[in-house]
């Protein structure tokens, strides 16, 4: 075995048997079916983002650093290597005057990585990052290179857009995209009651809307974000230092360490937390607003739901928060997606809204999100399949209308279970 590898979180650890750093498709192609001639697994990793073992193999581990490039822009649609970083690809867009129309709020993840997963960001008209794919190119099981849309094997397409590294090694992806465009940024602390009262206008009436909730309060920090034509009010730098970089991180961390040091200090902790970060009001590139720095290590568990679920879904939480033997240290966050079409996303077919819970690192977790994940799956939730949940196969098969067909794919595409590991077996089943 060769040196572990070890996820973001610091939860997901592996040893593979080889590590692998390809520098084309030909390259990955190649990784493959040597591999499979030796009977041994293969996965790609990215970021490291993922808080499940979705990129852990004891095989070959692919790292795809070095296939990260631009391949071409033709109109609104552009083509990367799969190994970009979010934070890359968003760099090169602005420098062809484009965007992606949404985005979550982290960009360390690979372009691969967070579709894969079935990454998202917030907003009642947009579904997940996947629903701007347009083509991708990607390595079987078997070795075969192979490109896909939704005119060339469309059952490939539509299964390897959320596709958890089951059914191919993606190498290039086309991305559909917009002008670029300048976000008019709203934040402000607001009460849990009055943002659910009227929920239904915050959601419709904002481009992007979400909320973060402060366990141990009746507190809430709401965001709206929306298109603007002008980007007349930049958020001046020292304010910018002090909110996402001091307050969001470096005295949020040291809030975390107390906390977990001395318990009985969250929930007064959390009532600071809940009035430190004052309103504010800014204009910015969309990506800007759209992402925010990380530094504080966390899991992370993260349902979506019927949306019409998550005013009992809230309700069920506050009672956990309330009741669990430890202490909550994260801020919930609650998110909206559109419904679309991709066969694995979270959203598929129905409007959703998200629920996401998170504990710091080197905290206990698994009494909340368990007690969590009952309520979210008795109500119809679907885990993001990059966060934390216990689900398999046969509690994940009838959440949605096209996992047989998923399947299907699977068996067509990997019929050995080269990009196999213990987490896709458990939710797709061998």
């Amino acid at each position: 075995m060769v040196e572990n590898w070890v996820n973001w979180a610091g939860n997901q650890r592996a040893g593979a048997a080889a590590v692998l750093r390809p520098a084309s498709t030909e390259q990955v192609a190649a990784a493959v079916r040597e591999a499979a001639g030796a009977r041994r697994t293969v996965k790609p990793v990215g970021s490291g983002h993922s808080f499940t073992a979705a990129a852990a193999t004891d095989g070959v581990r692919l790292e795809l650093d070095r296939l990260a490039g631009l391949v071409g822009v033709r109109g609104q649609h552009v083509t990367v290597q799969a190994g970009m970083r979010l934070r890359a690809l968003n760099r090169v867009l602005a420098q062809h005057g484009l965007a992606l129309p949404n985005l979550g709020d982290i960009d360390a993840q690979t372009v691969a990585g967070a579709l894969a997963t079935g990454t998202h960001g917030t907003g009642a008209r947009y579904g997940c990052l996947a629903s701007f794919v347009t083509g991708m190119t990607l390595v079987t099981g078997t070795g075969e290179v192979v490109t896909c849309d939704r005119s060339t094997d469309p059952e490939l397409f539509e299964a390897a857009r959320v596709g958890v590294g089951a059914v191919g090694v993606v190498t290039e992806v086309t991305l559909s995209c917009v002008d670029a465009f300048t976000l008019y940024a709203q934040e402000r602390p607001e009460r849990l009651a009055d943002v659910l009262a009227g929920l239904d206008q915050h959601v419709a009436g904002n481009d992007h809307f979400e909320f973060y909730w402060f366990p141990y309060t009746d507190r809430v920090l709401a965001k709206r974000n929306n298109r603007v034509p002008v980007a007349d009010r930049p958020l001046p730098a020292w304010r910018a230092w002090l909110d996402d970089s001091l307050l969001s991180n470096t005295v949020f961390g040291a809030a975390c360490r107390l906390g977990r040091a001395v318990p009985g200090l969250v929930p007064v902790l959390s009532r600071v937390e809940a009035r430190a970060l004052g309103a504010r009001e800014y204009t910015a590139p969309s990506y800007e607003v759209f992402c925010t720095p990380r530094r504080a290590r966390f899991v992370e568990m993260e349902y979506g739901l019927p949306r019409d679920a998550l005013a009992e879904a809230l309700g069920a939480l506050r009672s956990i928060v309330d009741s669990l033997p430890l202490r909550v240290l994260f801020p919930v966050e609650v998110r909206f997606a559109a419904g679309d079409d991709v066969w694995l996303s979270h959203s598929c077919g129905r409007d959703s809204a998200y629920i996401a819970i998170h504990q710091y690192a080197g905290v206990p977790y698994e009494p909340y999100f368990r007690a969590f994940e009952r309520v979210a799956a008795g109500l119809g939730g679907r885990p993001h399949w990059g966060k934390m949940h216990w689900l398999g196969v046969d509690e994940l098969r009838p959440r949605y209308e096209h996992f047989a067909d998923f399947l299907a794919v699977r068996d067509r595409v990997d019929p050995d279970r080269v990009f196999a590991n213990p987490y896709t077996l458990r939710i797709f089943g061998p």
